[in-house]
């Protein structure tokens, strides 16, 4: 069975071959996220939403904890056709009222 994406992600990151996107930054800052919280939290991410097959290259949104124990919603990605570096697409701070109070799944 292959590697799923937060695998690779995780694989990636720990090779320190990690790059954050113009609209992550943007994010975090929007939202007080330190990177080093993402990046340091990633080995406990749980996975929300995994998107393989998707046009651009396979992503996965995670849920992953900053340094006070918030929830914190996490895309990272892979560019198609590359095999690295992982890219933090977006990070923001899940609103409760689309999510469930685990913000594992939307609500409906």
């Amino acid at each position: 069975m292959p590697d799923s994406t937060l695998q690779k992600v995780i694989g990636l990151i720990a090779q320190n071959n990690v790059v954050i996107s113009s609209h992550g930054y943007e994010e975090l800052a929007a939202d007080d996220i330190f990177v080093q919280d993402v990046l340091q939290s990633v080995n406990l991410a749980v996975v929300v939403e995994d998107y393989p097959d998707f046009g651009k290259g396979p992503c996965v949104l995670v849920l992953q904890e900053d340094r006070e124990k918030q929830p914190v919603h996490v895309v990272w990605g892979i560019a198609k056709g590359k095999e690295f570096p992982a890219v933090l697409i977006t990070a923001y701070r899940p609103d409760p009222d689309k999510w469930t109070n685990n913000y594992s799944r939307r609500k409906q």
